[in-house]
């Protein structure tokens, strides 16, 4: 793999987990009334800054995916979308004070290691 094409990868991966961060801040910052409807949850998503901006983090993200997705094969990109997981698991953990614990420490450490041995495939 190219580094053009690992970065290319990288950004769009990181792109799309600041998206999930978004997400998150954004429905944490929202309430509704106990009676509100669909259609007005719909609309307090859709007013969310934090939610907009993990909606452009993501349409950026697919950009720089898709320009990835022209160097290199399908099935050894695609695994590479693993590291959104450690990105949101750093960022809900720094970042949010999401709680750390040894089993999630181990589940990281394995997808690590799985995208170590793919990248040198």
């Amino acid at each position: 793999m190219s580094l053009n094409a690992f970065l290319l990868v990288i950004t769009s991966v990181c792109l799309s987990g600041l998206g999930q961060v978004a997400f998150k801040l954004g429905v944490s910052r929202l309430s509704f009334d106990a009676g509100a409807s669909a259609i007005q949850k719909t609309m307090g998503f859709a007013a969310s800054p934090f939610i907009l901006a993990g909606l452009a983090a993501y349409g950026v993200g697919t950009l720089f995916w898709l320009f990835a997705l022209r160097q290199l094969d399908l099935s050894l990109a695609y695994p590479f979308v693993a590291i959104s997981f450690i990105v949101v698991f750093a960022i809900g953990v720094v970042g949010l004070g999401e709680p750390w614990n040894n089993t999630r420490a181990l589940g990281l450490a394995i997808i690590t290691l799985g995208l170590i041995v793919m990248a040198r495939a």
